[in-house]
């Protein structure tokens, strides 16, 4: 028997997903009063954990769009830090939908799947080989979280990469019934180079994401039937982009999944396993 999940799986696949997500990201964007409160009304009906006493701006009707509203700023106390700069830190809120060992180049995804390095990062050998054998953290950000990403360790851009894909909605019943789901999808890649090393950064887009926006060098838009685009490491005054452990690095238009990659014996995760709830800023592991 088909089960809810997969039946939900498949609708997607015969969706017009860029479409809805187009029509979704005008709707999102929109600063006419009527269409971006009734939009932010709906939505905090319909995901009561949303928390506006730690936002900057308490009053959800005081932002000039949706966007604005869904990608919040909290106050400057609201995830506070380690800075032992051994410390590596959860790049987002969200939960932990896998983490572990990148054994022999495949990622685990879900209970009996997974998906290759090189999938992932589709990238020359020399940008995903480091992560052979590494390890791996996937964390999952509801819609009620806060939808701001930021850096789990220092690191100088390298470079970042934007990969055009599929637009399935992201979540546990999608990640555990579509195949190869994080190397389908359009995502951003961001390579660093740490105190100890490399280590990467990828923003997985979904169904309804309008975007993905970073600091230095605005949003990256969904743009079908796109090659890859090698975007410089350079921000948008021609300098060099370097971030310190917590620094904000972007934000999703409606959100998705962070997935962090990093060489063999570079970081030991603690504790994160399937389901844990983690906060932007938090402990999540050390470097070795």
């Amino acid at each position: 028997m088909v089960s809810k999940a997969q039946l939900f799986a498949a609708l997607q696949a015969i969706v017009p997903q860029r479409l809805l997500s187009t029509m979704i990201g005008k709707l999102a964007a929109s600063k006419v009063p009527f269409v971006k409160n009734g939009f932010i009304s709906v939505f905090k009906s319909s995901f009561p954990k949303i928390n506006m006493s730690e936002a900057l701006q308490e009053d959800p009707h005081s932002f000039e769009s949706f966007n604005a509203f869904f990608t919040r700023e909290l106050k400057p106390d609201a995830r506070p830090m380690v800075e032992d700069p051994k410390v590596v830190v959860s790049p987002a809120d969200g939960a932990v939908s896998e983490a572990g060992p990148i054994s022999a180049g495949r990622i685990m995804q879900a209970k009996n799947h997974d998906y290759r390095l090189d999938e992932l990062l589709p990238v020359a050998k020399e940008d995903w080989e480091p992560y052979v054998n590494g390890d791996f953290a996937t964390i999952y950000l509801a819609p009620s979280d806060y939808h701001r990403v930021h850096m789990p360790m220092a690191g100088r851009l390298v470079k970042t990469v934007y990969v055009p894909g599929k637009l399935y909605s992201v979540n546990g019943a999608t990640a555990a019934t579509i195949p190869r789901l994080f190397a389908k999808n359009e995502r951003l890649i961001a390579f660093f180079e740490g105190e100890n090393g490399p280590f990467c950064m990828v923003l997985v887009g979904a169904m309804i994401v309008s975007g993905i926006e970073t600091v230095f060098n605005g949003l990256y838009r969904t743009r079908p039937g796109e090659i890859l685009w090698n975007y410089s490491p350079l921000n948008q005054q021609g300098e060099e982009v370097v971030f310190e452990k917590g620094d904000e690095f972007g934000r999703f238009l409606l959100g998705s999944t962070v997935i962090l990659l990093t060489p063999p014996d570079a970081v030991k995760y603690e504790g994160l396993v399937p389901g844990k709830v983690v906060r932007c800023k938090a402990p999540i592991g050390e470097k070795q």
